[in-house]
């Protein structure tokens, strides 16, 4: 599953606004960034993709004193992998969003959408997401609900991308780890060994250049173990906070396409990931090369960021980057793409 476009109608700063992530050839771009600075709509974007996909389409609020038309969202997915027979884009929207189109169009979009929401219960159809408010406690590994963790994942979990209640990444993140590492130890050749083995490798990718290495897991304490600069052995909580955002990232994205995609090697399984201030925590030397990074750990997603950063937009191909910025005039976001995004 992968977005070819998205619209949105009275969302953030936005009155009307598309976004086409295509490229030349129709084909869904596998990195998109979202450039620009503060109040420019960039989390209201990846806030209405992650509220309008297969398996989780919900109502738009309105805002306060807001008496313009009612806010939606309108987005096309083309399903690749998780549906190769079909060829097209479905279109979703939220609960009763009524668009320019013929009444028998318009159900038949209504019941395409319905079936595939039950088709993604039942597996594929990945979409993870990261909050720009993500922060780390130091808390122990907690060995509670596996199903939640390794062997399932659930189409439905909302984003949230403001709260900064709800993205504490290191239990979950240590819970990854743990499972992956016990799983394969108990079960060798078994497939919970193949996640691990992708597992090393995406984390190898993402902290190159770092110093940084993951190990594996303590035997005695069960805390995920890394070392740091050669030979010291470190855990999670000590680790800098740019490289336990990695490892979150890398851990947390690959378990999702793991669990939903059981039959397919975790690396070449297809999927979405948004990443709100990719730049956050993550040292200037190192913003140039995230976005290589992202797509050589985990190829076949379709990783949609934002960042304020030129330092990670430079990492990037021109096509790949989208400026949003407030014209001083009118007050409008406009959009810049191609070579005029650069000097935005």
């Amino acid at each position: 599953m992968l977005l070819s476009r998205v619209r949105l109608i009275q969302i953030g700063p936005f009155d009307d606004l598309t976004l086409s992530l295509e490229d030349d050839a129709g084909t869904p771009r596998r990195l998109i960034v979202l450039f620009g600075g503060e109040g420019v709509g960039k989390t209201s974007v990846l806030a209405a993709i992650a509220s309008t996909r297969p398996g989780h389409a919900i109502a738009q609020l309105r805002q306060r004193g807001d008496e313009g038309p009612p806010p939606h969202v309108v987005t096309d997915w083309l399903l690749g992998s998780d549906d190769p027979a079909r060829l097209h884009p479905l279109r979703v929207t939220g609960p009763n969003v009524r668009l320019d189109e013929p009444e028998e169009a318009a159900l038949l979009r209504r019941r395409e959408q319905a079936h595939f929401d039950r088709r993604a219960q039942e597996g594929g159809f990945v979409l993870v997401s990261f909050s720009g408010a993500r922060w780390f406690s130091r808390s122990g590994v907690v060995l509670s609900s596996p199903d939640r963790t390794i062997l399932r994942y659930d189409v439905r979990t909302a984003a949230s991308f403001d709260d900064a209640t709800r993205t504490d990444l290191t239990r979950e993140t240590k819970q990854v780890l743990a499972y992956i590492a016990i799983a394969a130890s108990l079960s060798p050749g078994s497939r919970f060994e193949h996640i691990d083995q992708a597992l090393r490798e995406v984390l190898a990718i993402l902290l190159e250049g770092s110093g940084v290495t993951y190990l594996g897991v303590d035997p005695a304490r069960l805390e995920p173990i890394f070392s740091v600069t050669g030979d010291r052995r470190v855990e999670l909580d000590e680790l800098g906070r740019s490289d336990r955002t990695l490892v979150a990232i890398g851990a947390l994205t690959l378990r999702a396409l793991a669990a939903a995609h059981p039959t397919t090697a975790p690396r070449e399984a297809e999927g979405v990931a948004l990443i709100d201030d990719l730049d956050a925590h993550q040292p200037l030397h190192r913003q140039r090369s995230l976005p290589a990074r992202l797509r050589h750990a985990l190829p076949r997603v379709q990783w949609i960021v934002t960042t304020a950063s030129p330092m990670v937009t430079l990492g990037c191909e021109m096509p790949d980057v989208i400026a949003l910025r407030r014209e001083p005039s009118s007050g409008r976001v406009e959009l810049h793409e191609g070579p005029d995004a650069i000097i935005h």
